[in-house]
């Protein structure tokens, strides 16, 4: 069975910490790369200043499950630095991916691959 959920628990944290390095538009960590579900997963991504960034939309998506969280920003005003948390991931293989997002283009984009395993019922 194929089903996709649309429903996950996000929260979006922004700070204004350093930058990405010199020359990554974009930069991405997920922490863990392996979990049990059901997973409660950070995404940490860096964003070099640049008047042309719009949006960072963050995504978590399996065979079976999608979720995503999408964050408006100022342009070279943005924070650098935003904290998204997932809660509540089902078992699954996903791919992690932050998109950084330009007034009608994609200007940069980060993914991570990993493993929330799914924990034998009944224990």
């Amino acid at each position: 069975m194929n089903v996709r959920y649309l429903v996950c628990g996000v929260l979006v944290f922004s700070t204004p910490l350093l930058g990405a390095r010199t020359g990554e538009r974009l930069t991405m960590r997920v922490s863990p790369v392996v979990a049990f579900a059901p997973a409660y997963l950070v995404v940490q991504t860096r964003i070099e200043a640049n008047d042309q960034n719009r949006s960072i939309e963050i995504i978590a998506e399996s065979g079976e499950f999608y979720c995503s969280s999408e964050m408006p920003l100022d342009g070279d005003q943005a924070p650098r630095s935003s904290r998204f948390e997932f809660r509540g991931l089902p078992g699954g293989r996903y791919t992690v991916a932050a998109v950084l997002k330009g007034t009608s283009e994609v200007l940069a984009l980060a993914h991570q691959e990993i493993n929330v395993v799914e924990t034998p019922r009944g224990r």
